[in-house]
């Protein structure tokens, strides 16, 4: 299948959107899902189909191959005493340059480093940063290089412990070889929540980037110091409804954000793997947050 005629959300209906992403954040399992999806499909066959046609397909979805002459990337192992011990990390950084550049933790999405996070990093590195992509699923022996699995194996992880790790990478990637020590982060989902995470943790951290994040404890919010651009997917209204109480608290604090809905996307806009996928906002949101990410740590 070619990225021309692969399908789109709006091939879908809502009924099956909404499965898919229950399925995708837990509330459902494999048969859940296909049992409830067959009613609308018309039988477990066609359920089937739908969701292999819902599912990731990371090689279409690849933009920056992992041999690509511009950046160089390597794995570094990063201490985390008050996580789960240690977490793995994929640096991607521009090939061959000499002077000191910005850092950018990149949180990936409820299964772990997949391909398509890893594929992001490298898109930062074409944009002359350094991104450093922790993988939560460590402890576990990293991520297993299928999606339902990472996705079985990350809902036995404590949060918190995550978290932890999450900050540790994050106050690496402040010294990191190479680093101009000015420091951003952006995730997707539950990286989206991490994103905001770090921003209450880190004081150091100048900008953070959410895509369909969840809000921090509202209380740590007072503790943020980076400026916030926040994306929402029009069509999200699970995530979008713990956005007005983040939003209040961002006011309340007299905090810098700028938060965008991109009418008609899904949950999951941004990632060009699946169906979800909407170009418009996606690159439209990339490149505000490349726009931010340049005037922040640059």
């Amino acid at each position: 299948m070619s990225a021309t005629d692969r399908p789109v959300s709006t091939d879908f209906s809502r009924d099956v959107l909404d499965l898919f992403d229950a399925y995708v954040h837990g509330a459902l399992d494999r048969r859940g899902f296909l049992r409830q999806c067959a009613v609308h499909a018309g039988s477990v066959a066609a359920a089937t189909a739908l969701l292999t046609a819902l599912s990731p397909d990371f090689a279409i979805g690849q933009v920056i191959a992992p041999a690509d002459p511009r950046i160089s990337t390597a794995w570094i192992d990063i201490p985390s005493p008050q996580g789960n011990g240690a977490i793995r990390a994929y640096v991607a950084r521009p090939a061959k340059v000499k002077k000191k550049l910005p850092v950018i933790i990149v949180a990936h999405e409820n299964r772990g480093l997949n391909p398509h996070i890893q594929d992001i990093a490298r898109r930062l590195a074409v944009d002359s940063f350094i991104a450093v992509a922790p993988d939560a699923l460590t402890t576990l022996g990293g991520y297993p290089g299928d999606e339902d699995k990472a996705r079985e194996q990350f809902a036995t992880l404590d949060r918190a412990r995550i978290g932890e790790d999450f900050v540790a990478a994050a106050r690496h990637a402040l010294t990191i070889e190479g680093g101009n020590g000015r420091l951003g982060a952006t995730g997707f989902c539950f990286g989206g929540g991490i994103a905001n995470l770090l921003a209450t943790r880190l004081p150091e951290l100048r900008a953070a980037v959410p895509f369909y994040g969840s809000a921090p404890p509202l209380a740590d919010v007072p503790k943020i110091n980076a400026e916030l651009l926040l994306h929402f997917g029009g069509n999200d209204a699970r995530t979008n409804a713990g956005w007005p109480p983040y939003e209040e608290a961002l006011k309340q604090a007299g905090k810098r954000y700028t938060a965008y809905t991109y009418e008609g996307a899904e949950h999951g806009f941004n990632n060009d793997t699946t169906p979800r996928f909407n170009k418009a906002a996606a690159d439209l949101a990339w490149s505000r947050t490349l726009a931010l990410f340049k005037r922040t740590l640059t």
